[in-house]
């Protein structure tokens, strides 16, 4: 029988008993990212790479989202072949991705270049203690979360104009700040940014839970240095 897995099954699975992680995307899209340990087997070479499969130990076959049909296939075509444990991790690595996991490649995403230590403030926070916090950092920009650490707001310099000095983080925040997840990419979202004039984005897993910061000066400066990891 396949069992469809989540996430944290995966990482259960691999930590407790050793899984076996396979990517069955072509070798382009395994060298761009895959989970860390995973082996590279393309669904046509499956069938004759099982042999070379430890039977003693679950396999946990992946491919890139949701959308993607190759990992269940090739959940199939194991428990075909006899493999009595064969799991099919359908969300795939863009749900790794997303989630701030580490990962091997050469991709060169947003988690790569962001900060991870923006201003932060609370809903209550007093205005005053977070614009001096805003001033000081070089970003000019706060992140406002709640109390489970999913992002409500930003703050910059047009909302502390004019607020009233005994207002709240939550008095001054604007809502309406676009977020992105770990997982894009670098380069297009620079592009993006470049066309809606930001300066900065917040990064977020898709619970909305704060990962960090990336802005256009921080990914320039970083240009020149050789090691992106």
């Amino acid at each position: 029988m396949v069992h469809v897995i989540d996430r944290e099954a995966v990482q259960d699975l691999h930590a407790t008993r050793q899984a076996q992680l396979i990517e069955v995307l072509p070798p382009e899209q395994y060298e761009w990212a895959h989970l860390p340990g995973a082996v590279n087997v393309p669904l046509p070479e499956l069938a004759a790479s099982a042999a070379g499969l430890d039977r003693s130990r679950p396999v946990i076959v992946y491919c890139h989202d949701w959308l993607c049909d190759m990992s269940s296939r090739a959940a199939h075509r194991l428990e075909r072949l006899g493999f009595e444990e064969a799991y099919d991790y359908v969300a795939g690595k863009l749900d790794w991705l997303s989630a701030d996991l580490p990962y091997e490649g050469n991709a060169d995403l947003v988690v790569r270049r962001m900060r991870r230590d923006p201003v932060t403030a609370y809903l209550n926070d007093p205005l005053e203690e977070v614009a001096d916090r805003i001033i000081a950092d070089p970003a000019g920009l706060a992140v406002v979360v709640d109390e489970d650490d999913v992002v409500q707001g930003v703050i910059g310099a047009p909302e502390l104009e004019g607020t009233d000095s005994a207002a709240t983080a939550e008095d001054a925040m604007r809502v309406d700040a676009p977020t992105v997840r770990p997982s894009e990419g670098a380069a297009l979202l620079t592009k993006r940014m470049d066309r809606a004039e930001l300066q900065h984005v917040v990064v977020t897993k898709a619970d909305g839970t704060l990962v960090g910061l990336f802005g256009l000066g921080d990914l320039r400066s970083q240009e020149s240095e050789p090691d992106l990891g």
